[in-house]
């Protein structure tokens, strides 16, 4: 951390390959760091000439009269990491690269940064390929972005990481357009070195930065993102993330559906909500739900009042909050009284919501006594007040009159711009009412102020003590027999069955479970069995034997494959179908539940929890993951359908995460589909299941599973 913090308030700074001719964009980082007023040392470095811009001009990093905190690197990728060397034997703390060339470009690229890594030593690297970072905390801008340009820029305390250059650029100039004031931004880039989980660990501690966001491209180390994130938000300082790639084909070719439930994408919503971090549905989010979270204010609940004197833009606001689940409800009795009491006449409309006040833009006492009775009321936690083109003329009437009365209440106020006033935006943002162009930003914001006040940090589960497993399982796609036998091995429940190889041994299978049976096909080769004939439902002993006989032929005409052996499973009703599965990606391992059944796919109502290294689910975890899904009143009695058996569900998810953690590499996937949950203190079923196993650790097991007796071995026999 101490590096951080001479990367980023440096009392001296070199920069390398700096130029004289103001045209280039080597010629910026000087001219930016004396423009803002940097209080430091520039050592500008270039032999071809003596000074720049009236500073002393270095041949070379030997030369330098000191060894420099930090150096900025505008070297070609040629040339770069010889700089590198010498700026890290000199004993620089860290060096911030522009260059490009490197991984973003492949193997040739890859080979350049590692390069750059080896030349660096211990010294640490921003970029390559990066902007830079400014910090207008302190006035120090190491960059050569052209949004530097601008003369000033508010100072604020929301922090900014980017793993883009350009983007660094975009929302510094955004900001100071919208007048939200910044602390820092960083741009991270190819991360060779520093990432973002080291500068979400530095906000977390800097005393100047109370909301950090995050433009985000990939997270590279999961774990330490995770951890930073958690420091961050038990510092009680909110994430904003902006995830691109959210339209990439995330879903990757799998013998189970979670493969294809779990994309890419998904994974990340899983990562962000179990860290606390608010995610950006669009770029404009990354700074609208930022700017009402700078303002400290906590919102408690879902009803909010909206204030206009305009109609038409007011109804914009209510629409766009009721699409997001947020309540506008009429003022209770009391406060309609003191609204009516503020303005008489048919033009009023005070005793609704929204409340809409003419010529309030015009009318600052009206305004600053409509803003205090709504802040009093207890029918509403958060204000929002439109400002219309009445106040275009007096600007400053309306942001004063509204600022004025924020001392008065906790409660979250912000306000909707709704002409095409930029200025205005800017004025009522920097009196400390965020400010937005659309009725989709308010939402946004609300929705933001909501999510954080909400979010509490849980603890991970506590590390299981390891189970003992079969050590003799076969690699590759399991049958489904076999997955059954692992899943019962965890605890979960799992339905009576018989493998059988003939009508004969069918029709005893199924008089022996008294009543109509399931028969399937058996087989590892065929995991998608209703695709090709191979379940049958409702099936009576009597009937089994030529049942049996048709799948035979059907399956083999749709698949290829002749069956061998089949399932004779009793019939479960009654129960509403769930699908739990496990999904891996660079991420991590994630537990996935959701409405299960041949419909798994078409419906994709489904959650995700990412596991954290040898900690299962906890039961509030599992729990939290039912509630989470749309078919949960479905199993909390829907219209007077009978309650489902949620303690039962919650140890079988919980069960299942055991067994993902405890097999850990060595299960590539693994899903239940369906999982039957049975009316309450009727249990849960598991009526299918997919396992597909890695090749087996060789001698000691590696993974750390002990072998138990043979006689648990997975095996083809009965279940």
């Amino acid at each position: 951390m101490d590096v951080l913090k001479k990367l980023l308030r440096p009392r001296s700074v070199a920069i390398i390959g700096a130029s004289a001719d103001t045209a280039k964009t080597a010629s910026r980082p000087v001219t930016y760091l004396v423009k803002h007023g940097y209080a430091g040392r520039i050592y500008p470095v270039n032999p071809k000439v003596a000074h720049i811009g009236g500073l002393t001009c270095y041949p070379d990093v030997a030369s330098l009269p000191e060894t420099p905190d930090v150096a900025i690197v505008l070297l070609g990728v040629e040339r770069a990491h010889l700089a590198v060397r010498e700026l890290a034997q000199r004993g620089t703390a860290a060096a911030i690269v522009l260059a490009s060339g490197y991984t973003e470009v492949g193997e040739d690229g890859s080979r350049r940064q590692q390069q750059l890594l080896e030349a660096a030593g211990s010294m640490r690297i921003l970029g390559p390929n990066t902007i830079g970072l400014v910090n207008l905390t302190d006035g120090i801008v190491l960059s050569a972005s052209g949004a530097l340009e601008m003369d000033e820029f508010p100072a604020g305390i929301i922090g900014v990481v980017s793993q883009s250059g350009g983007i660094l650029g975009s929302l510094l100039s955004r900001a100071a357009a919208r007048g939200i004031g910044l602390s820092k931004l960083v741009s991270t880039s190819n991360e060779a070195d520093l990432e973002l989980a080291d500068f979400i660990e530095y906000l977390a501690d800097d005393e100047a930065t109370q909301v950090i966001a995050l433009y985000v491209e990939s997270v590279r180390n999961p774990k330490r993102f995770h951890a930073a994130a958690l420091k961050a938000a038990r510092a009680g300082k909110p994430i904003v993330a902006f995830k691109i790639g959210r339209s990439e084909a995330g879903a990757r070719a799998a013998v189970s559906h979670t493969g294809a439930l779990a994309g890419a994408d998904r994974m990340y919503d899983a990562l962000f909500q179990q860290v606390g971090i608010i995610r950006a549905q669009t770029f404009s989010e990354l700074m609208d739900i930022p700017a009402a979270l700078a303002t400290g204010r906590r919102l408690k609940g879902k009803r909010v009042a909206i204030l206009t004197s305009t109609g038409g833009a007011g109804t914009l606001v209510s629409d766009s909050l009721g699409l997001a689940g947020f309540e506008v409800p009429p003022p209770d009795a009391e406060t309609a009284a003191a609204l009516r009491a503020l303005q008489t006449g048919d033009s009023a409309a005070l005793d609704r919501n929204p409340i809409d006040v003419t010529l309030a833009g015009l009318q600052p006492a009206l305004l600053r006594a409509a803003i205090r009775a709504l802040l009093a009321s207890p029918s509403y936690d958060a204000l929002i007040i439109v400002v219309g083109a009445s106040s275009l003329a007096m600007p400053e009437l309306m942001a004063d009159a509204i600022r004025d009365c924020l001392p008065l209440s906790d409660k979250p106020v912000i306000a909707f711009v709704s002409p095409h006033a930029p200025e205005v935006l800017a004025l009522l943002t920097r009196r400390g009412v965020p400010a937005y162009f659309s009725p989709e930003g308010c939402t946004a914001a609300m929705t933001g102020l909501l999510y954080a006040s909400e979010w509490q940090a849980s603890e991970p589960s506590p590390a299981m003590a390891a189970l003992q497993m079969p050590a003799c399982h076969p690699e590759g796609v399991q049958d489904e027999a076999q997955a059954k036998q692992l899943f019962a091995h965890f605890g979960i429940p799992c339905v009576r069955e018989n493998i059988v190889a003939d009508s004969a041994q069918a029709e005893a299978a199924a008089r022996a479970m008294d009543g109509p049976v399931v028969l399937k096909v058996l087989s590892s080769a065929i995991t998608h069995k209703s695709e090709v004939g191979g379940v049958a439902v409702n099936v009576l002993p009597q009937a089994i034997g030529q049942r049996l006989a048709a799948m035979a032929v059907e399956v083999q005409a749709r698949s290829g494959i002749r069956p061998e052996r089949y399932l004779v499973q009793e019939m479960v009703s009654g129960g509403v179908e769930l699908i739990l599965g496990m999904h891996s990606d660079a991420l991590g391992t994630a537990i996935l539940l959701g409405i299960g059944g041949v419909t798994a796919e078409l419906f994709q109502d489904t959650t995700l929890f990412l596991l954290q290294p040898g900690s299962p689910l906890s039961r509030e975890d599992a729990l939290s993951m039912v509630h989470k899904i749309k078919a949960w009143p479905l199993l909390d009695g829907f219209r007077g359908a009978p309650k489902a058996d949620i303690d039962a569900l919650v140890s079988a998810i919980v069960d299942f995460s055991k067994m993902v953690q405890q097999l850990g590499d060595q299960l590539l996937e693994a899903e239940i589909n369906p999982l039957f949950v049975l009316p309450d203190g009727l249990g849960v079923r598991a009526a299918d299941g997919i396992v597909v196993m890695a090749p087996a650790v060789e001698a000691s097991g590696g993974a750390g599973l002990d072998p138990v007796p043979s006689a648990l071995c997975l095996s083809g026999s009965s279940a």
